[in-house]
């Protein structure tokens, strides 16, 4: 009956302003969940390139001179200063990781919960029609 279909397509389904609010919030972690992943990714990028540098410092010589970028200049520093350094950069983006993933982990559980209930309520809407 294809004059069913065309009235069905006609009656925009109008959402009850709960579940309007709940869109919302749900969109808004979602933004928060996508922002927190770009920094995990750049922080896990930047922790890499630490560790790697890390490690070819530890292949020097303890007397061999080291340099470190600093803007576009190259200074002359010791191997011990540089490797605690990067020691503590590398410690402070494991921190920063571990408090992103905390982060994550709480704003995966909020668009659980709202799409659970925005899941409810759009059934419920269902049985009532």
């Amino acid at each position: 009956m294809p004059g069913e279909k065309h009235e069905h397509a006609e009656r925009p389904m109008t959402l009850p302003p709960a579940a309007q609010q709940a869109i919302m919030q749900l969109q808004t972690f979602q933004q928060q969940a996508n922002a927190l992943a770009m920094q995990r990714e750049s922080l896990t990028i930047q922790k890499i390139e630490l560790e790697r540098a890390l490690e070819e410092l530890k292949k020097a010589a303890d007397k061999e001179d080291v340099y470190k970028a600093v803007g576009p200049v190259l200074i002359k520093s010791s191997k011990s200063s540089m490797v605690k350094e990067l020691g503590e950069k590398r410690e402070t983006a494991d921190v920063r990781l571990k408090s992103i993933e905390k982060q994550n982990a709480k704003i995966h559980e909020k668009i659980k919960e709202i799409q659970g209930k925005l899941g409810e309520m759009l059934r419920g809407d269902g049985k009532a029609s």
